[in-house]
Parts: structure tokens; sequence; C-alpha cells
């Protein structure tokens, strides 16, 4: 048995995904999101949570998945990478499970549409279970959220 890590499991559409808890911060229901002009799609807006400005990143416009209206599972994970505190709008925030680090496989290079870039690599759980693992510092790519807003104005 290797390292233990500690995951919270969300789902975007059909696949489970996993960001380790250290980096979460909360859990929230959807609210109310500001938007800001000027802004990749995929950059819903911003909520004001408990005196902090969040801007809020919808994980499937995000990945280049068909976005959804939100439902009563919908759910705002936020995230803290370095200095920058985020929040992501998936379908549903499943549990919390422990991990051994050695499950996780390389990406392969696409999954369920996400290229591989997005990934850290993907769990085995079980028998038939998968959890692809976010690579979060690609995710919140400060250049390449800046590139995209660029190439919409």
């Amino acid at each position: 048995m290797g390292e233990e890590m500690k995951v919270i499991v969300f789902g975007l559409g059909q696949e489970e995904y996993g960001i380790e808890v250290d980096k979460v911060r909360t859990i929230e229901r959807m609210s109310p999101i500001t938007r800001v002009p000027k802004t990749p799609a995929f950059v819903k807006g911003v909520i004001n949570l408990r005196g902090v400005v969040l801007p809020i990143i919808d994980l499937r416009g995000r990945f280049g998945l068909e976005e959804t209206e939100p439902t009563e599972n919908t759910r705002i994970i936020i995230v803290a990478v370095g200095d920058l505190e985020v929040g992501f709008i998936v379908d549903a925030a499943n549990d919390v499970i422990d991990l051994d680090r050695d499950s996780i496989d390389s990406p392969p290079e696409v999954v369920g549409g996400i290229r591989a870039k997005y990934l850290h690599g993907v769990a085995r759980i079980g028998e038939n279970r998968l959890l692809i693992m976010l690579n979060l510092s690609e995710v919140l790519n400060k250049n390449e959220i800046i590139q995209l807003e660029q190439i919409e104005d």
C-alpha cells in the first residue's frame, strides 16, 4: 500500500472526478452568480461568499462539455491553488474517499472528451469504478484563461 490521500468525488455528466481534499475549501449549494463582462463563456461570473468575492468556473464549459441547467444536486466546489481561490460548478458532489496514490495511473490522451493536460491521472476504485483526478494547476491556468478572453473579444 502506498500513501493514502483524501479525495472529494464529484460528478460531471456520466463521469466521476476527484480533487484532493487539501485543495478544497468548501462545497456550497448553487447561489446567484453576478456575470462579469469580457470573460470566457465558462467563467460564469463571481459570487460573494462570506465577504469574499470568488470567480466561478463551469467545469463543463471549461472542458468543452455541453453545459446544463443547474439542478437540486448542482454544487460549487471552492478550491484553492496557490494564491488563487475559485469556485467550480459541478453536477453533484458525491462523497469523500480515501485513495491510495499508487492506484492512480497516468491519464490517457482523452477521457470523456477532456484533454489529458487537465487530468492528473485516473484512479481505479474497486473492480469497475474509475475516478478521474484533476490537475488543478492546468484547469486554472491563468495564461490560457487570459488567452481565451482575448480570442473571444
